[in-house]
């Protein structure tokens, strides 16, 4: 009577959402103030005072058919012309308006690419650890998620690995970086890397292998670390952005999808992202906050939380006896777990009402992911508290 698929999608919350749901439960009975909810992704960092700014000024000066009223699928033409400027300035690229499609956000990003993209027996590669729901946006399309083993000590790729999982079913590589959960940031020897193989493995297949980046953390990055911008090192990327981070808007879902001319039959290509938006529902992106990214694309965000928290959160753990990789980026720390479930130590976890996700969901047993975009005063009391976690395992 229905699609067991999506039944099963909709029926089976995500393990994030389930532990993010138990703390709401457990709030209630104990208090906010005593549960340390390291669960979501859900920035804390106030929204900037411009961006209220140019909300307003656009709601009350502008004319409301102009604000509200529908918008062509790609996106208002001036707000993409705006972006292109933008990121030409930032990055030394060529872009125009004609190279963006605006979306609702990441997800809406990345799903659109894959649909775009999608042929019977196609594989997408993906690097652990990676964000779960890769999987489910992968797999709603026909393609299959192929996934290259961790490399622990620093979270960069495991090429030799890599390219044992290249074959010619591969139509695309997903990237994270800054990434979600390690907080690693590619470098630019990464990069480079990737690139010179996937362009080798192009020429012996004899068609285009796509390379998705997936950066909705790119703004976010620490202590002189820089991410590369990959369209400059490879020509078959497709760029996925999102604002719901960097200027703390999650709930808006605001984004863009950046499909360079350098991009194999670029025609094509950009034709079937649009298909894609088509029948996946997607009319236009909210034609508000089109125009409030439009007039602050160029502003900067602010990470001074985010950089006191990782490092308040890192030496804690690390200090407690935790072993983890200093974070670059984003705001996860992702150490290991002191023993083998990570299912079981994230339940145990719980009894300090330290709510963690297993590093399972993520491609990575053994490990768990705790979001630090939380109160600096939150991260401060739970320190004694993985001490007395850390002290059941001595």
């Amino acid at each position: 009577m229905v699609n067991q698929k999506m039944y099963e999608l909709g029926t089976k919350k995500s393990t994030i959402r389930t532990i993010f749901e138990f703390g709401r439960r457990r709030a209630a009975e104990v208090g906010e103030e005593n549960v340390f909810d390291f669960s979501l992704g859900n920035p804390n960092v106030p929204t900037p005072d411009f961006i209220k700014e140019a909300a307003v000024d656009i709601l009350t000066s502008m004319e409301p058919a102009a604000v509200h009223g529908y918008t062509i699928a790609p996106g208002n033409p001036q707000v993409r012309e705006a972006l292109a400027a933008s990121v030409n300035r930032r990055f030394g690229t060529n872009f125009s308006a004609g190279n963006f499609f605006l979306t609702s956000g990441a997800a809406a990003a990345i799903t659109i690419c894959f649909k775009a993209l999608a042929q019977p027996e196609d594989e997408f590669i993906a690097f652990a650890p990676f964000f779960p729901e890769y999987r489910a946006f992968v797999e709603s399309v026909g393609g299959r998620l192929v996934v290259v083993p961790p490399q622990p000590e620093d979270w960069q790729i495991d090429f030799s690995s890599f390219e044992q999982r290249i074959t010619n079913h591969t139509k695309a590589v997903i990237v994270n970086s800054p990434n979600n959960p390690s907080g690693a940031i590619y470098s630019e020897a990464t990069i480079r890397r990737l690139a010179e193989i996937l362009k080798a493995k192009e020429a012996e297949y004899h068609h285009p292998i796509f390379l998705i980046s997936d950066e909705p953390y790119r703004e976010i990055a620490f202590d002189g670390y820089t991410v590369p911008y990959i369209p400059n090192y490879y020509d078959n990327t497709l760029v996925c952005y999102s604002y719901s981070k960097s200027f703390s808007l999650p709930g808006e879902r605001i984004g863009y999808i950046v499909v360079p001319n350098e991009v194999a039959d670029f025609g094509k290509v950009y034709g079937s992202i649009a298909g894609a938006g088509r029948v996946l529902t997607h009319v236009n992106a909210p034609s508000l906050w089109q125009l409030v990214i439009g007039r602050c694309a160029d502003r900067p965000s602010d990470i001074r939380t985010y950089v006191k928290n990782g490092r308040l959160l890192y030496q804690g753990l690390t200090d407690a006896g935790f072993e983890c990789v200093k974070p670059q980026g984003a705001f996860y720390l992702f150490p290991k777990c002191l023993e083998e479930d990570d299912y079981a130590f994230c339940e145990r976890a719980k009894q300090y009402d330290l709510l963690l996700v297993p590093g399972t969901d993520f491609g990575c047993p053994g490990y768990f992911r705790a979001a630090y975009c939380i109160r600096t005063e939150t991260i401060e009391r739970s320190l004694p508290l993985f001490r007395k976690l850390a002290a059941e395992y001595q």
